[in-house]
């Protein structure tokens, strides 16, 4: 039985999509928030795109925005009988980008307030992350209490429980 919060998407992501933001271009963060969960059929098409397996269904993953580049910020469902929001957020890029943003919901927010997106985690030191105030309300709202840490807390913490993501996500590939 899938879960009934895998069909509600989350307020705080609702909230993310709305906050002003306060870099643009190439100052502000590449993330293009959805404002609903990509549905099951387009999420299944699009792991099929990106993995070349035909036989793959994309239950394991609810798309939640994207970069300009077109690649997918997702929750991956792999903690059983956990809430989406407890679920770790990964980033498959269009260039076969592949890494662990967040451990759950509330470290990704406070990735974004502290002005990281997708592509800041993959190719770390390209561009100086600016904060974003706008974000950082939405995070002190909707994020677990006491959760907050730094950005590289937040990325070394999930690469640590998620060493292996990349290779599960190659795995897939034929």
């Amino acid at each position: 039985m899938i879960p009934s919060d895998l069909h509600d998407f989350p307020p705080a992501l609702t909230a993310v999509a709305a906050a002003p933001r306060a870099h643009e271009g190439d100052e502000g963060i590449d993330y293009e928030p959805f404002e609903g969960f990509l549905s099951p059929e387009d999420t299944t098409a699009w792991l099929r795109a990106w993995t070349g397996d035909e036989a793959l269904v994309g239950d394991a993953f609810r798309v939640i925005g994207q970069n300009g580049a077109g690649g997918y910020v997702a929750f991956w469902r792999v903690r059983p009988d956990r809430p989406v929001t407890d679920q770790p957020v990964v980033f498959c890029g269009s260039e076969g980008e592949m890494c662990v943003l967040a451990q759950d919901l509330s470290g990704f927010l406070w990735l974004l307030a502290d002005g990281y997106g997708p592509i800041d985690v993959a190719y770390p030191g390209q561009r100086e992350p600016l904060p974003e105030p706008g974000l950082l309300t939405v995070a002190e709202r909707y994020a677990d209490a006491g959760s907050r840490r730094p950005a590289p807390e937040i990325l070394a913490s999930a690469a640590a429980e998620f060493p292996d993501f990349e290779e599960t996500i190659e795995a897939l590939c034929p």
